[in-house]
């Protein structure tokens, strides 16, 4: 487990950390298809807060993309690194993040984060965040639709529609069970929108949600408990 200090340059106000937010988003790139769906490495990342401690935990955890096998995994303690304002959470858990990914020992392949990336009020979330800054491929796959809309999918699994901003899509709900609830795909960086709902239907065999999400979801909560023993 890595301990994680937070950046002396980190923002501390919300007029700063969105003025960071307007730079790095002109910096994603959004005419990539990114890599194929079932080949190389994945990596799920995640994060648990202990907010009474002022602590959060990140993991990353790489599957092999074929199998869903775990090959390598990593986890960062530190502290939260930004008040909750709603919008710029991906500022409470970036360098942490980023410690995680950092200790894996190996490259991580596409990153899937457990939230959003252009579907985010200022089309810049902590998937397209955390791709800017890192360079990789990323996509954002939400539990629920935040402030946007949709029609529901078709009932069989693939079912797709589109996750609209007034008239403008910004991801999609996928049905990644029959009848389930869908979950909410977006692009973060590098990555197209269809390649992202694949990529989401490979990762989601058997459970609703991305095994790169449950897998690190597990993780981050197994290393938010041992730091409270420390």
């Amino acid at each position: 487990m890595t301990t994680v200090s937070i950046p002396e340059d980190w923002p501390t106000t919300e007029d700063r950390a969105r003025a960071v937010q307007d730079e790095l988003r002109a910096r994603v790139i959004l005419g990539e298809p990114g890599p194929p769906p079932g080949s190389g490495r994945v990596t799920g990342v995640d994060v648990a807060y202990d907010d009474e401690r002022d602590i959060v935990a990140a993991a990353a955890v790489v599957l092999d993309a074929s199998s869903l096998e775990v090959v390598a995994e990593a986890t960062a303690v530190g502290r939260v690194s930004f008040p909750y304002v709603p919008g710029l959470l991906a500022f409470r858990e970036i360098p942490t993040v980023l410690a995680a990914l950092d200790a894996l020992p190996c490259p991580p392949g596409l990153v899937v984060c457990d939230g959003y990336g252009l579907a985010h009020p200022r089309r810049f979330g902590l998937a397209s965040h955390l791709g800017v800054l890192t360079g990789l491929p990323t996509i954002g796959v939400a539990k629920n639709p935040f402030t946007f809309t949709y029609d529901d999918p078709d009932t069989p699994r693939g079912s797709t529609s589109a996750l609209l901003a007034g008239s403008e899509e910004v991801g999609r709900a996928l049905r990644t069970r029959d009848g389930v609830k869908p979950v909410f795909v977006s692009v973060g960086h590098r990555v197209s929108l269809p390649n992202a709902c694949a990529h989401t239907l490979a990762l989601t065999p058997a459970y609703r949600l991305p095994e790169t999400t449950r897998r690190a979801d597990a993780l981050c909560r197994k290393a938010l408990r041992e730091a409270y023993s420390v």
